[in-house]
């Protein structure tokens, strides 16, 4: 069993960010459950269920690939967040690796999960279907200015 759920969207105004509570649990282990931060990662969510993807929370924001797909409250991926390594099998299952990643060497993973590829991008789906729902009509400035265009092209992508 696969869940992924983001509730609750909210604007930071002044650090103009997307918060959420967010929920994920898999084969009945809770893996992340409290409010944290969405927008900075979610570019990278959404490849994910497509594509494989490493983190490297470290990267130039323009590398919206590489971000942590949800972190501190703050928004800063370089605070506390929460990286995944995916691997798409090509047999209907995905590996999703959570890992911790450091400034210098290799990442130490802390957890292996195998999901179903289509309860996972069917979830994702709907992650980004509600952000861009929620961010419709705000006075929404990203740090990374291309957050809502990017999302756009990836949906597009994934629902075609």
């Amino acid at each position: 069993m696969f869940k992924l759920q983001y509730e609750h969207l909210s604007l930071e105004p002044d650090l103009q960010i997307v918060h959420a509570d967010v929920t994920l649990e898999i084969d009945g282990e809770t893996i992340i459950e409290e409010p944290l931060c969405i927008d900075v990662g979610l570019p990278a969510l959404l490849l994910s269920a497509v594509e494989d993807v490493e983190p490297a929370r470290w990267s130039d924001p323009a590398e919206w690939n590489k971000m942590p797909f949800v972190c501190c409250g703050c928004g800063d991926p370089e605070c506390r967040a929460f990286s995944f390594i995916v691997r798409h099998s090509g047999l209907g299952e995905m590996e999703l690796l959570e890992i911790e990643e450091k400034p210098s060497g290799s990442p130490r993973v802390l957890g292996s999960y195998t999901v179903s590829e289509s309860e996972y991008k069917a979830q994702v789906i709907a992650i980004g279907e509600a952000f861009l729902r929620f961010v419709d009509g705000l006075d929404y400035r990203p740090y990374y200015s291309e957050t809502v265009r990017t999302v756009r092209e990836l949906m597009d992508r994934l629902q075609n």
